[in-house]
């Protein structure tokens, strides 16, 4: 019996040590950020000479994906954009689209990656508008970022890309706020591949690099910003939902921009937990190491992460900002039942603009007009922070 005990207490050890070693993994993966990204797509044939010219793809989810996209090819070295589909040969297994051209690169058939960056490079190169390459100082050190002068300049946009992705990600929005008269401010932030990296090289899933976006607002007003108005894309949401709580600077934002933000990253770690086939107790174990001391030391976190203070729905009554939200319920990677969550228990500040066909942040991708008239008519409203001011003038009288 003794024998039998000493067996079973073992056996028990060793899955106790291979679920904490699970959930290691997961948790690390979580806040690691990735170095590359594999090639998910096959050009199988280019017609320059085509009106208008065409690329060919191997059929599959996402070459026959509505919209228009970015495609890095020649291991991320070369870009093109890509425009609708304009037919599909179930026969051959093809899909042709639209080329609407080639920024970078020489494009040939052979394997590339989408990517919902359809504007590649500096603004200069990209959208045809001048653009400052300017250095913000941060608590970690100097962050690059773009400015694209519009107006008057006291009317600045802050906008922040979301995890793993790069500062081309935002540039879909710079045109619209450009012909509003909004300078925009492109920002950079820790452990982007241009900018300082923190101490442990790990996302701090907005609870750490607000920092960073708080600096860009300084920075915005030392050069005559007299309104903020603050975007966020996916875990870029995340790191505004907490600018807004704790810069010092908040009360200069006017309104903020949200697409496919991270509302809640319990909800969105049980997902991803689902989608990978993480057993949800490991999963959950995953998260909970995320904020302990013991995770801290097997995940690498230089501190832990209060998981607990990204959930917005739980902290809506804190919220003070008009927020749009833009939300697709197609979103595969960050799920938008807390954006929903969140507009049902703010409705008096937040606008919420749910999209029913676009992948993770492809809104603008599927639908730009839509999603541009949104943004503009948001941004050209009176400012709502007179209301504000107003009303707590009468409240003190």
């Amino acid at each position: 019996m003794a024998a039998a005990t000493s067996v079973v207490g073992g056996l028990a050890a060793v899955t106790g040590l291979a679920s904490v070693g699970a959930a290691s993994y997961f948790a690390r993966r979580v806040v690691t950020p990735e170095s590359e990204r594999p090639d998910d797509a096959l050009v199988t044939a280019l017609d320059r000479a085509a009106d208008p010219p065409t690329v060919t793809f191997r059929a599959d989810e996402w070459s026959t994906a509505p919209g228009r996209y970015g495609l890095w090819f020649a291991a991320d070295t070369g870009h093109a954009r890509i425009g609708d589909v304009l037919s599909r040969d179930d026969d051959r297994g093809e899909v042709t689209r639209e080329l609407h051209g080639v920024d970078q690169g020489d494009l040939a058939p052979g394997p590339a990656r989408w990517s919902g960056y359809y504007f590649s490079g500096p603004p200069d190169r990209s959208l045809g508008l001048d653009h400052e390459n300017v250095r913000i100082a941060g608590e970690l050190g100097d962050n690059p970022a773009w400015v694209v002068p519009a107006g008057d300049g006291e009317r600045w946009a802050v906008l922040v890309h979301g995890r793993g992705a790069t500062r081309e990600e935002t540039l879909r929005a710079v045109p619209v706020l450009h012909e509003l008269g909004i300078t925009a401010l492109v920002v950079s932030y820790r452990n982007d591949t241009d900018a300082p990296a923190s101490l442990d090289g790990r996302y701090g899933l907005g609870l750490h690099e607000w920092r960073d976006v708080d600096a860009a607002m300084a920075y915005a007003v030392g050069r005559g910003a007299q309104e903020l108005i603050l975007f966020g894309w996916s875990m870029g949401g995340a790191i505004v939902l907490q600018t807004l709580e704790q810069s010092r600077g908040s009360d200069r934002v006017s309104r903020v921009v949200l697409d496919g933000p991270v509302v809640d990253w319990a909800d969105v770690i049980r997902h991803q937990a689902a989608i990978n086939r993480v057993p949800r107790p490991v999963g959950a174990l995953g998260q909970m190491l995320l904020g302990g001391k013991v995770g801290r030391h097997l995940i690498g976190l230089h501190e832990p992460l209060e998981i607990g203070l990204t959930d917005w729905v739980a902290r809506a009554d804190e919220l003070r900002h008009p927020i749009l939200l833009i939300h697709s319920q197609d979103d595969g990677f960050v799920p938008y039942g807390p954006s929903a969550a969140l507009a049902s228990a703010r409705p008096d500040l937040v606008t919420y603009a749910r999209w029913e066909v676009a992948e993770h942040c492809r809104e603008w991708n599927t639908d730009p007009q839509r999603w541009e008239r949104l943004v503009h008519d948001y941004c050209a409203g009176p400012d709502p922070r007179a209301g504000r001011e107003a009303l707590a003038a009468a409240t003190r009288q």
